[in-house]
């Protein structure tokens, strides 16, 4: 029987190892009931149980100022972007918490000297690195791969910042009528990124197998710019991150809501590695095809609905699923299993173990 790392190297290889190797995304209120029901004290235990191959380090720790506090209760994130803590009752009484942007602070600015006289803008300086040879550390005593992706505020990314920033309908504006602030606004972002991820892989020492990035490119209906679009303003940003983690010796993952196959080509040219999530039910982004035409060049990871099947559908429906994304997108290697976003509250337990049974007794070769 292969080990987590050989398993994912043949997988990285478009080999096929022993089975396909195993990721789980859950949500804090998920790992809260899964713990409850198996007796479990922490999220560990919950991964060995599950046999997953992979292990999320946390990153850098936040040592900058204090965040601003405002009148109507929001916290300002260290891009200065104003949230709100929205919780939602679970169905057994528990309650999943988001923050939501209240406010886009360069929503009104006019030109790109309003953008750098922007007083707010973070520094890689704010972070404390030094913890994450630790967190990589105690990662590989498991056995397991390591990977980085970090949270939502500190993943690799520029369209989402900059929705964060300059509001969702703004800064698609600015992509067509004001590309100077477009421009300006994705370097700034990328830039930060960029020399936040070289220190914290510089602080790994090497140690990290797969960085993972994050910016949803696409709708479910189709991207959210036309494929010119998206090489003028986002290729030389995004080339810059896979090429960073090349450099250090890591695997680059990238995630990507929505349906994004007209992009592809683009992505697999800046040298990625691993696309997440083909996520189902969006139009377009069939896996058969997706896998015949690009997945000797690519490896796919995630696939299962969270959507549909997980929350609505039965244990057999998830059985099911789990064996057409086997028989579609597992041969030759290049595949791995995981959820195309984190499992929700809303998710029965009997779906989630049917999910991991299936990865097991399924997905071998």
């Amino acid at each position: 029987m292969m080990d987590a790392r050989e398993r994912v190297a043949l997988t990285l290889a478009h080999q096929e190892p022993d089975r396909i190797p195993i990721d789980c995304w859950t949500t804090s209120v998920v790992d809260e009931k899964l713990l409850r029901h198996y007796g479990f004290s922490t999220r560990e235990e919950l991964l060995q149980h599950f046999d997953v191959d992979f292990r999320y380090v946390e990153g850098p720790k936040y040592v900058g100022p204090a965040p601003a506090v405002h009148d109507d209760g929001s916290i300002e994130d260290h891009w200065g972007v104003p949230r709100v803590l929205v919780e939602v009752d679970a169905d057994d009484g528990a309650k999943a918490s988001y923050r939501e942007v209240l406010d886009f602070p360069l929503r009104g600015a006019q030109n790109v000297d309003e953008l750098k006289n922007y007083p707010k803008w973070p520094s890689p300086d704010w972070f404390d690195y030094e913890c994450v040879a630790q967190q990589v550390a105690d990662a590989q005593a498991t056995g397991k791969v390591v990977v980085f992706m970090g949270d939502r505020m500190n993943r690799c990314a520029q369209l989402k910042p900059a929705m964060y920033l300059r509001g969702v309908d703004q800064i698609f504006y600015d992509l067509a009528l004001e590309p100077d602030i477009a421009e300006y606004l994705f370097r700034r972002i990328a830039d930060f990124y960029l020399e936040y991820a070289r220190r914290t892989l510089e602080a790994a020492g090497g140690r990290i197998d797969i960085l993972m990035l994050g910016d949803d490119f696409g709708t479910q209906k189709g991207p959210f710019m036309s494929p010119d679009m998206w090489r003028k303003f986002l290729r030389p940003g995004f080339q810059a991150f896979v090429e960073l983690g090349h450099q250090h010796g890591t695997k680059v993952a990238h995630h990507s809501c929505g349906s994004i196959k007209a992009i592809i080509p683009d992505l697999i040219d800046c040298g990625l590695d691993i696309l997440n999530p083909l996520q189902p039910d969006v139009v377009d982004m069939d896996h058969a095809e997706l896998k015949q035409t690009f997945g000797d060049k690519l490896c796919f990871h995630g696939s299962m609905s969270i959507q549909k099947t997980l929350p609505f559908g039965t244990p057999d429906d998830v059985r099911n699923e789990v064996r057409k994304r086997f028989e579609t997108l597992g041969p030759q290697g290049g595949f791995i299993y995981c959820t195309a976003h984190n499992i929700q509250a809303d998710t029965p337990i009997e779906n989630i173990e049917a999910l991991f049974e299936a990865y097991q007794t399924l997905g071998r070769y």
